[in-house]
């Protein structure tokens, strides 16, 4: 296990509120708060809903909550929407996913807070941009479907969903990438603004590559299982056990190196197999060909040739494999949290960190993912208010 090294957090001092739930808000507040921001979340009395997802919900909570507080409050009572714009006016970040129209309701939306907190920087994380989609309900499954990339995923004929959140994610992360650049222009202007990112939006970008290629070609990108591939020797090899592995062989000194390594003398010297053009063309037989001599081998065999040679291959792995990966454990890419719902509340499990570096360290987990309300009491004794005041909200429901 690598040493736990102590890394700057370039955002400690900065506050930050967010009004969030499921995953593209809080992944956008977490980013902040690992930076080293200081992120409130406020969440109904009665919690989060996230916090009682199953299947495959059940682990948004903890994975995009760390390293925030938590605070209860019932903004449907004026008590509590006036508790929450009190934490907004402390505020440098104030964060949201909610459908629009839901914070104009409690006076939280970014006209009202920053007309009396002109420095705040108001993030929205929304479906869609303003325009004529905006109305819409989406999930990361709807902008998938009509943005393309279903479509790029999936065979011909059958759209396939991306295999995680993938839009929810990095939606959250360039609503955190335009707070970070707001933070900049403030620091030049002293005034704050709206940011607004959108999973539609993040879809089509990801999209952008297929409709260059469109643009540049003429030529429409098929789906990417039914892609022209440009080498002949990059694919998945069903081996010996019933095992998988990805081997490629993108260049012909890889394809000399290949052969070299795996005892294929016949292949490297066939003179129609000499250059990479040649082998796409021969691809259909040359993968038969490979398929048979690789079926009878170990994936881990195959595994250390291709390392020792320096070549691209894959073991075909299920994300809690990756919970004991040698290169993440070695490295501090995974990170120790108590989860703080469920079942298994209290137990310690892994959680994945942001995938840089600062000054050669991880920005690692300060806050377990919090216990509703774990918070409340210290953040309004903070504000000011009693041990006796801060109970008779508790008692009255205003507070969770």
């Amino acid at each position: 296990m690598a040493e736990a090294k102590r890394v700057a957090q370039p955002l400690q001092g900065l506050r930050v509120v967010e009004f969030t739930h499921m995953v593209m808000g809080p992944t956008c507040g977490m980013v902040l708060a690992d930076l080293g921001a200081e992120v409130i979340k406020v969440e109904p009395v009665d919690g989060d809903r996230t916090r009682r997802l199953l299947g495959a919900g059940a682990g948004f909570f903890p994975m995009f909550n760390r390293n925030k507080k938590s605070i209860g409050l019932d903004l449907h009572q004026p008590e509590g929407a006036q508790l929450a714009r009190e934490l907004c006016a402390s505020a440098d970040v104030v964060a949201e996913n909610f459908k629009p129209g839901t914070m104009e309701k409690y006076g939280l939306d970014y006209a009202s807070l920053s007309a009396t907190n002109p420095k705040l920087i108001y993030a929205t994380c929304k479906g869609f941009l303003p325009g004529p989609y905006d109305h819409r309900t989406a999930l990361d499954e709807v902008v998938q479907m009509m943005g393309g990339l279903a479509y790029m995923t999936g065979r011909p004929g059958d759209p396939l969903r991306a295999g995680t959140s993938v839009n929810d994610i990095m939606g959250g992360l360039f609503g955190a990438i335009g707070v970070l650049g707001a933070l900049i222009q403030r620091g030049i202007t002293g005034r704050g603004m709206e940011v607004q990112s959108a999973l539609y939006e993040n879809n089509v970008f990801l999209m952008g590559q297929h409709m260059l290629q469109y643009a540049v070609t003429g030529k429409p990108a098929a789906p990417l299982p039914a892609r022209d591939n440009p080498w002949a020797v990059y694919d998945v090899f069903t081996v010996r056990d019933g095992e998988q592995i990805f081997l490629a062989a993108v260049s012909d000194a890889q394809w000399v190196k290949f052969c070299d390594v795996l005892g294929f003398p016949d292949l490297k010297a066939e003179p129609g197999l000499a250059t990479n053009n040649q082998r796409v063309e021969q691809r259909p037989r040359l993968l038969a060909t490979l398929r048979e001599r690789l079926a009878p081998r170990a994936a881990a065999e195959l595994a250390a040739a291709m390392e020792r040679a320096g070549l691209p291959f894959a073991p075909i792995r299920k994300p809690e494999d990756l919970l004991e990966d040698e290169h993440l454990l070695a490295t501090g890419g995974l990170a120790d949290i108590t989860l703080p719902d469920g079942d298994k509340a209290g137990q310690t499990v892994k959680t994945t960190l942001l995938p840089f570096t600062l000054e050669g360290g991880r920005l690692g987990v300060r806050l377990q993912p919090p216990r509703l309300g774990e918070h409340s009491r210290e953040l309004l004794g903070a504000a000011g208010y009693s041990d006796d005041r801060i109970d008779d909200l508790r008692r009255r429901g205003v507070i969770g």
